[in-house]
């Protein structure tokens, strides 16, 4: 048995005990093949509900910080969190944006599932913020089609993102697949990368009900 098979069976009756998770259009994720789910990102739980609902393993680019705590905490997380499919990147250094969108790819190339939150960081409020364009370029790069998602109820179970998460129910919910192959060899050309990512938010809007900004949330976190 996978690490990521012994998490689910252990785990995951526990999370849905705790969240009682209702999933809806999983049918949308393709059995096999390269698939970028992108959704939104409303608390820190909600890297750890979606790997638990989805069939296929998620891999995704999480802080390194999640995988260099010490003690037994800091060794658990790292146990959980690259069993789970995290992958950790310096996201901070100059090339962390670059590292990402590799990786990325890498993974798609390996007809694997990547998890995207285009966001690039948690709401501060609970509204959908502005794409950022690395799931533009990863799906005309590599021609994987993407699944929207919608996380909704995980804020008010881990209001703020941190601290031990409440009982209560969550919903994920995923759209039909997305493809812009109309646009292949066009990863170049900021126009489309912003119109291919601005129809995948709403995407994701429509299917959280979220209030949409049309600014990045980073800024709105700086204001």
């Amino acid at each position: 048995m996978s690490r990521f098979a012994l998490i689910k069976a252990v785990l995951g009756p526990v999370m849905r005990l705790m969240f009682r998770p209702r999933v809806e259009g999983a049918e949308h994720i393709p059995g096999d093949g390269p698939v970028i789910l992108a959704g939104n990102h409303l608390t820190f739980i909600d890297s750890m509900i979606l790997p638990l609902v989805c069939d296929r393993q998620v891999f995704f680019i999480g802080k390194d910080e999640y995988v260099t705590g010490k003690g037994f905490k800091g060794r658990l997380m790292a146990w959980f969190f690259t069993g789970v499919g995290m992958i950790p990147v310096d996201r901070d250094g100059g090339k962390g944006g670059v590292a990402a969108l590799m990786t990325g790819r890498r993974i798609l190339e390996e007809g694997k599932v990547f998890g995207i939150y285009p966001e690039g960081t948690r709401s501060p409020d609970g509204r959908l913020y502005r794409g950022r364009t690395g799931i533009a370029r990863l799906t005309l790069m590599t021609g994987a089609p993407v699944v929207p998602f919608a996380m909704i109820g995980t804020d008010k179970i881990q209001p703020g993102g941190t601290g031990m998460p409440r009982t209560g129910q969550v919903t994920v919910r995923f759209g039909e697949p997305m493809e812009f192959s109309r646009y292949e060899g066009m990863d170049r050309d900021r126009y489309v990368l912003r119109a291919v990512t601005d129809s995948v938010m709403a995407e994701v809007m429509r299917l959280s009900g979220q209030e949409y900004v049309d600014m990045y949330a980073t800024k709105a976190k700086a204001a």
